[in-house]
């Protein structure tokens, strides 16, 4: 029935919505669903070729005065075009939802080169488009981010912190790093009292805890 395999695409990117909310790390991306995507193209192009058929047979059956053939086809004509308008907005929705999901992988990278840092499992489940699309995004984010907003922090969260300094535990072993407040060596187990927006990167990578 037309409108089924639209229907599981949206079931799919439902399910990716509500994982990626349940996951307070990393944003995640399935693979691409390309022969499901191609199927609802199909069908949009078999209920385009229906409408033109039905559409045609409207004007006949107006032109032989058959009235009652032509409530038919006005029907035939509506619940394909309702379809054909459905698939396209499930499909539009599939695309949309997943360029927001590229959006914040790339911001929570601070629009550093993204596609390096991937897996060959993370990068299988991009097409090259959007892999093409990843990049030059965080490109952009790159080059504004070093122009004239420099000075502000674009990808600090946007709720503003509760806390100016807050005790942070470290997980693993991040080296040395440079704060206005002096230098801290981040061993796993140690322990500072630091400035919440010196860490909050560190926080978001899974090398500091708040405690």
């Amino acid at each position: 029935m037309y409108g089924e395999l639209a229907n599981k695409l949206v079931i799919e990117a439902k399910r990716t919505q509500q994982l990626n909310n349940r996951n307070n790390q990393d944003t995640k991306l399935p693979v691409y669903n390309d022969e499901l995507v191609r199927n609802i193209l199909k069908e949009v192009s078999q209920l385009k070729r229906n409408i033109e058929f039905f559409a045609e047979q409207q004007e006949i059956a107006a032109m032989n005065g058959t009235n009652t053939d032509s409530k038919i086809m006005k029907c035939q004509y509506f619940v394909n075009r309702l379809c054909l308008e459905r698939n396209k907005r499930c499909l539009l929705a599939y695309q949309k939802l997943r360029g927001d999901l590229m959006d914040s992988m790339a911001w929570e990278n601070n629009g550093v080169e993204m596609m390096g840092s991937f897996s060959n499992e993370e990068n299988s489940n991009l097409t090259h488009q959007e892999q093409d699309y990843l990049k030059e995004y965080s490109e952009l984010i790159t080059e504004m981010k070093s122009g004239e907003l420099a000075d502000i922090d674009l990808s600090g969260p946007l709720v503003p912190p509760t806390e100016v300094f807050i005790d942070v535990r470290v997980l693993k072993d991040a080296g040395e790093i440079q704060t206005e407040y002096g230098v801290f060596n981040l061993i796993k187990d140690s322990q500072f009292f630091v400035r919440q927006s010196d860490v909050e990167r560190l926080i978001q990578q899974g090398f500091l805890q708040k405690i």
